[in-house]
């Protein structure tokens, strides 16, 4: 498992709860969207982007986002999900996500997700802020595939 995940700077775990399955009796598709955003939120953390948000009222805010379901999970196993940046344009970066199933012990899913830098108070977007840009490239200086516009 950890070379499936070796290549995302951020990672948390999850358990799958009895209550994320749904009639068919697997895992609904929304909660792997749920997943996504918990480890996206885990990468703002530590890039510090929601502590410039809060000075500035400039943040992310999602523009599109997207799932390939590898194999259905189940209750009970736990998950661990991987977040990281693939591309920084100008006003906008690209996440990877991956979500492994402990159970299986392979992928489950893997999304992808569009986020634009947003303006909050002026309503507006932005470029991505210097300082957010250089600590997204300073997380990621591992990784070759991450793009620069």
């Amino acid at each position: 498992m950890k070379k499936l995940i070796s290549t995302y700077p951020v990672v948390i775990e999850t358990p799958i709860a009895w209550g994320d399955m749904d009639a068919f009796q697997h895992v609904n598709n929304i909660v792997y969207f749920k997943h996504f955003e918990s480890a996206r939120i885990a990468y703002f953390e530590k890039i510090k982007f929601l502590e410039i948000m809060n000075k500035t009222g400039i943040g992310p805010i999602l523009a599109s986002t997207q799932c390939n379901y590898k194999i259905p999970l189940t209750y009970p196993d736990n998950v661990t999900v991987g977040a990281k940046v693939n591309a920084i344009e100008k006003d906008r970066f690209m996440m990877k996500y991956t979500v492994i199933s402990h159970k299986f012990k392979k992928e489950a899913a893997l999304g992808e997700g569009v986020l634009v830098t947003f303006d909050y108070q002026n309503n507006k977007k932005v470029f991505v802020p210097d300082e957010i840009r250089k600590r997204i490239i300073d997380l990621e200086k591992s990784i070759s595939e991450v793009v620069f516009k």
